[in-house]
This record gives C-alpha cells, sequence and structure tokens, in this order.
C-alpha cells in the first residue's frame, strides 16, 4: 500500500487530496493543526477506516514536524503533499500599510515549513516507490505573470518557495526524489472563494494525473494541475 503524508488535510484542496487517495487504496497521513475540530476529516478516516490516519501537526511549528519524523522514523513515505498555506488578510491594505510581523509568519508557514517537512522525512520518501515531494504554490508567485501588483506578503512568500523547490531538486536527485511546485488554478475552498474556476476535485484529479506521469527529469519543475508548465 503506498503512503501519502499530506499537510494541511483538514478542509479545501488538502481534504481532496486526502479523500482522492484513500479511495484508491493508499494510506494516508493526515495533518491538521485542531483535528478535534476538523469533522470532514474525521469523517473520511471513519470512512476509510486503516487508511486515513489523522496526525495533529501546526506547520508553523517546526520542531513539530521534527517530533512527527522521529515518531514514523521506520516508515516509507511515497508522496509528501506540503499543502498546508495561508493568505493573509492584511495584503489587502497595499503598498505602505504591510505588516511586517504577519510576513514573517506567512513566510514560515507557506516557505519554510515545507522545506522543514522535506528535510524531515527526507529519509522515509527515499525509501519508498515514488519518492515525490509536491509543494503547493501559486501563479501569485510568478514574478513574470505578475502584472496587477499588492499581495505582497503572500506573492513573496509563493515565489520563495518556487525557488525552495528547484533547489530542493538538485539537491535532492541523487537520492533520486523528485520535487516539484504546483499552481492548483484558481478553486472554490475558504482561501479562493465561492466565485473560482474550478472546484477542488478538478484540481486534485488533475495534481494527481501529473504526479503518477511524473519523472525525475520533471523534478524541479512549475507546474499547473493540467501538467502544463508555468512562467517563473
Amino acid at each position: 500500500m503506498k503512503t501519502a503524508l499530506i499537510t494541511g488535510a483538514n478542509r479545501g484542496i488538502g481534504l481532496e487530496f486526502t479523500r482522492q487517495y484513500a479511495a484508491d487504496g493508499w494510506h494516508v497521513i493526515a495533518c491538521a493543526r485542531n483535528p478535534e475540530t476538523s469533522t470532514q476529516l474525521n469523517e473520511l478516516s471513519a470512512q476509510y477506516p486503516g487508511r486515513v490516519r489523522i496526525w495533529r501537526l501546526d506547520v508553523a511549528d517546526h520542531q513539530e514536524m521534527v517530533s512527527m519524523s522521529q515518531a514514523l522514523a521506520d516508515a516509507s513515505i511515497d508522496l509528501l503533499v506540503n499543502n498546508a498555506g495561508v493568505y493573509p488578510g492584511s495584503d489587502a491594505n497595499g503598498f505602505s500599510n504591510t505588516d511586517y510581523d504577519e510576513w514573517a509568519r506567512v513566510f514560515r508557514i507557506n516557505t519554510m515549513a515545507p522545506l522543514r517537512m522535506a528535510e524531515a522525512f527526507a529519509g522515509q520518501i527515499s525509501r519508498s516507490d515514488l519518492r515525490t515531494i509536491a509543494n503547493i504554490s501559486s501563479i501569485m508567485g510568478s514574478v513574470s505573470d505578475n502584472s496587477s501588483g499588492g499581495n505582497y506578503l503572500y506573492r513573496s512568500s509563493k515565489a520563495a518557495l518556487n525557488m525552495v523547490v528547484r533547489s530542493m531538486a538538485i539537491d535532492l536527485k541523487e537520492s533520486g526524489i523528485i520535487s516539484v511546485a504546483f499552481h492548483p488554478g484558481w478553486v472554490r475552498t475558504d482561501m479562493g472563494g465561492p466565485n473560482a474556476a474550478i472546484s477542488a476535485e478538478q484540481s486534485v484529479s488533475g495534481i494527481r494525473q501529473v504526479i503518477s506521469d511524473l519523472t525525475l527529469s520533471d523534478s524541479g519543475k512549475f507546474l499547473d494541475y493540467a501538467g502544463r508548465e508555468m512562467p517563473w
């Protein structure tokens, strides 16, 4: 049985990843900051007993990742999905109204946490069959696509994540680990809003298909949910 480790699994895209992989017979380690209030995730765990294991994890607390890795030292993890992230409300305040303390928090979650997870679980990933790290980024992290300005905190955190992904692809190549960044599309979630273009089911189905076709030569790429390369 293949194993996926998914952060931010309690809602939106993370919850849909959990649902789809569990339905396909995978063992899913589904991470949530507050499992006791994650109603839909608990329902999935009940629906797929033995397949969905809920793990309390706050990705802002990097020591929790280390402790989790130590507890799962003997595990084999085929796929790490670095999905957990935040979209700061303060970004709406625009130029000259930057909340610098919030910016540091956003970087800790959106940029540092994916790298910390990869560092913590590289051993477990390298011993698996698929050896893949999928990092949920955003087209808003594309420098060349930015024609509207603003959103300093979110844009910069995702642009930095893309650079982390490229560096991981180089550093983990000898271990046979694939590291890619994904633009999931504009998805109807709590973050994307009700007017977004596609559903979480469409986004995740597309990303899963792309993941299944990845080879080591794809490592370091920035792709969308349909497998198209995104501009840096």
